[in-house]
């Protein structure tokens, strides 16, 4: 097999642009006055960066996470999923949302760079709007909202 044919080039999210979309999440949601936890994953759904904000509610931390991983996963955001699941047979709207790691409801972002995913952010702590609102302030810190 020829070696071109073997292997692919993946991009991926630097640790700096992970840690700037981390932060101006933190920022957005300091001056909404939301404690929530921040998760930005790479394109495998690998940690990348986290923030807590101090009293933010500790079992978000994991559905943090689970969103970032959710949204690279898929390339979706997670607040389509309750759309995109009506589309699918009894099967699929009962069996996906019972898959370890997986989040149906708003917070999670795909970071998507010239139509590549490169990796995910996913906040947890507020209400579904002001979780998917603070991660969108974290893709405007790369300049992706």
């Amino acid at each position: 097999m020829a070696p071109e044919l073997v292997s692919v080039v993946q991009h991926n999210l630097s640790w700096q642009a992970a840690h700037a979309a981390a932060g101006a999440a933190a920022e957005a949601a300091a001056q909404m006055g939301v404690l929530v936890n921040i998760a930005v994953v790479d394109c495998s759904g690998l940690p990348a960066a986290f923030v807590r904000l101090p009293g933010a509610p500790l079992h978000s931390i994991d559905i943090a996470k689970d969103k970032a991983y959710t949204a690279v996963g898929f390339g979706l955001p997670t607040s389509r999923w309750h759309k995109v699941l009506q589309q699918h047979s009894a099967a699929v709207r009962e069996g996906l949302p019972q898959r370890p790691r997986f989040v149906g409801f708003g917070g999670g972002l795909p970071i998507v760079i010239h139509g590549q995913r490169v990796g995910g952010i996913g906040v947890s702590g507020g209400s579904e709007e002001e979780d998917e609102i603070i991660a969108q302030a974290g893709l405007r810190a790369l300049g992706l909202a």
